[in-house]
C-alpha cells in the first residue's frame, strides 16, 4: 500500500514557475523544489544566474534553469515557448503565477493599463496553458496550476482590468479542466487573499485601508508567501489526482465572511 505521505513526493518531475523571481511565486518554487522537482523559472528580469530564487533552489538539491520573457509582448512570450519547449521537451508541472496589477479608478482607466493587465495576466496564460498542455495531453499526464485572487470572486476597487483578468483565470480553469480532466490532466488554481507582497505595497502602507482589510479576515493577519508552499505542492502532486477545475483559496478566512 502506498504511504499517503509518498503521494505529495514530486521526485523527478520538472516544474515551469512563471513569475518566480520574488514574493508567491518564489516561494512555489522553493516549495517544489523541497518536493523534489527541478525548476524552469521565468520572469521579466530574472538573473540568468546567482538569484535569490536560483540560490534557493539549488539549496534543496535541485536544479534550476533561468529564463526571461516580457508576458505583456506577445513575440516574447512565444519565443519562450519556443526556447522552453526545446530545452525541456517534458514539463511535468505548470505553474502560471506571472501577474502584474495596475491602479486606476475605472472612470479613469487607460487603455494602456487595460491592455497590459489582460496581456500579462489572462492572454499569456492562456497561450502558455495551450501550448505546454498540449504535450501533457499527448503523455497523458500533467498539472497545471493558475494563480488566481479573492478578485476572482469579487470585483476590487480601482482595479478593473485585474478584476477582469482574475476572473477569466477562475472561468479559464474551469474550461481546460473540462476538456482535459479525463485525458489525465488536472487544472486547478490558488486563490490568494491579502499577502505581504510587492503587489499590495500601497495598500499596506495606507493605515485605513490596510486596517480596514486586516478586521475582515478572520485570521487577523495578511498572509505571507510561504501560506503557498503546502497548497502548490498538494495540487502539483499525486494526491490531488481526483482534484479538476477548483479554485483553492489561501486566504486567512476572507472569503467564508
Amino acid at each position: 500500500m502506498t504511504s499517503v505521505l509518498n503521494t505529495f513526493s514530486l521526485a523527478g518531475k520538472v516544474a515551469l514557475v512563471t513569475g518566480c523571481k520574488r514574493g508567491i511565486g518564489k516561494a512555489m518554487a522553493e516549495a517544489l523544489a523541497e518536493a523534489g522537482a527541478d525548476i524552469i523559472g521565468v520572469s521579466a528580469n530574472l538573473e540568468p544566474e546567482g538569484s535569490a530564487v536560483a540560490q534557493a533552489v539549488e539549496a534543496r538539491g535541485r536544479r534550476f534553469f533561468a529564463y526571461q520573457a516580457d508576458f505583456g509582448k506577445r513575440d516574447s512570450l512565444n519565443g519562450f515557448i519556443t526556447q522552453v519547449k526545446h530545452d525541456h521537451p517534458v514539463i511535468d508541472i505548470l505553474v502560471n503565477n506571472a501577474g502584474t496589477i495596475l491602479r486606476k479608478p475605472a472612470a479613469e482607466h487607460p487603455d494602456e493599463y487595460w491592455d497590459e493587465v489582460i496581456a500579462i495576466n489572462q492572454t499569456a496564460q492562456f497561450i502558455l496553458t495551450r501550448e505546454i498542455g498540449r504535450d501533457m495531453i499527448a503523455r497523458g499526464s500533467g498539472k497545471v496550476i493558475f494563480t488566481a485572487s479573492l478578485l476572482t470572486f469579487q470585483g476590487g476597487i480601482n482595479v478593473p482590468g485585474y478584476a477582469a483578468s482574475k476572473g477569466a483565470v477562475g472561468s479559464l480553469v474551469k474550461a481546460f479542466a473540462n476538456e482535459w480532466a479525463g485525458q489525465g490532466v488536472n487544472v486547478n488554481a490558488i486563490a490568494p487573499g491579502y499577502i505581504s507582497t510587492d503587489n499590495t505595497e500601497a495598500l499596506r502602507a495606507d493605515p485605513a485601508r490596510s486596517q480596514s482589510i486586516l478586521s475582515r479576515i478572520p485570521a487577523n493577519r495578511w498572509g505571507e508567501p510561504d501560506d503557498f508552499k503546502g497548497p502548490v505542492v498538494f495540487l502539483a502532486s499525486d494526491a490531488a489526482r481526483y482534484v479538476h477545475g477548483t479554485v483553492l483559496t489561501v486566504d486567512g478566512g476572507w472569503m467564508g465572511r
